[in-house]
């Protein structure tokens, strides 16, 4: 580290133009060696020095190359490593023989990997509840956009468990969390792969159902209503559970804000009619 810190003044900013440097000023010394030795005795020999001038100058090239193409697998270690710092994914690692620079591309592939598991477990965090393990409404919303490609027929339906904080209050807080989880459990074991599925807030749970009419999203919701309010395991045999909910279609992802505001009139609709229900927004 000395030799490197002592030759920080040249080119401070460009480490491989130092090395260059120093390789072209060490090529030259039996050139500069001949020159003063001929200086010192007063007796010159053109045709060695143009042997040696000529010899010095296809070594530097050689060596400006040589050290460049050396230096080129450091320079990429260093952009992947500044690609991983940002949070991105670097592209493929080369792989090095079993030298200094193969160690650092090692290093780096460790990094990379460590990275990507890291960003991959924090990204399933970030979009998924902790309590259910169902998608929250960021996920969702990063799901939605992703289905809703294009114009299509497509519904969304906004549930709320019935009488929830009823139920908190005489069970306790930690039957409500057991609640939640099973029914988070029995709506995607319900749907198919294409829909989506997601703990919206509180007792609130919302699905998309794409490439489907309003009418098959209603039978498919009116079918979940109904398997609800006959499981018994949910909670407790002794106070039954049951769900209102509300859809609303949409055509597109630019929809859904509006499609989400609808459903949720059409829910309270629900609510209000006596719970344990379906509604259709108005107007659909």
């Amino acid at each position: 580290m000395r030799f490197y810190n002592a030759t920080t003044f040249l080119f401070r900013r460009h480490y491989e133009w130092r090395i260059l440097f120093i390789c072209f000023f060490a090529v030259h010394i039996p050139l500069l060696t001949t020159i003063a030795f001929q200086a010192l005795l007063g007796s010159w020999s053109l045709g060695t020095l143009l042997v040696l001038l000529g010899a010095t100058l296809a070594g530097t090239i050689f060596g400006v190359l040589a050290i460049h193409g050396l230096l080129s697998p450091i320079r990429k270690a260093t952009g992947m490593l500044r690609a991983i710092q940002s949070g991105e994914r670097p592209e493929a690692i080369p792989t090095g023989a079993d030298d200094l620079v193969g160690r650092l591309l090692d290093g780096v592939l460790t990094a990379a990997e460590e990275s990507s598991a890291r960003i991959a477990r924090l990204e399933a965090l970030s979009e998924h509840d902790p309590l259910t393990g169902i998608r929250n409404r960021r996920g969702f919303m990063a799901a939605a956009e992703r289905v809703l490609q294009g114009e299509t027929n497509a519904a969304f339906a906004l549930i709320d468990l019935d009488r929830f904080k009823l139920i908190n209050d005489r069970f306790g807080h930690a039957a409500g969390d057991t609640l939640l989880q099973n029914v988070a459990k029995a709506l995607e074991s319900n749907l198919r792969r294409s829909d989506v599925c997601c703990r919206w807030g509180g007792e609130e749970f919302a699905i998309l159902f794409p490439d489907t009419l309003l009418d098959e999203a209603r039978l498919v919701m009116e079918r979940l209503r109904a398997s609800i309010a006959l499981n018994s395991g949910l909670l407790d045999s002794s106070w039954p559970i049951t769900l209102s909910c509300g859809i609303a279609p949409l055509r597109n992802h630019e929809e859904l804000s509006e499609a989400a505001r609808r459903a949720d009139a059409a829910l309270y609709e629900a609510k209000e009619g006596g719970r344990n229900r379906v509604r259709i927004a108005s107007g659909a």
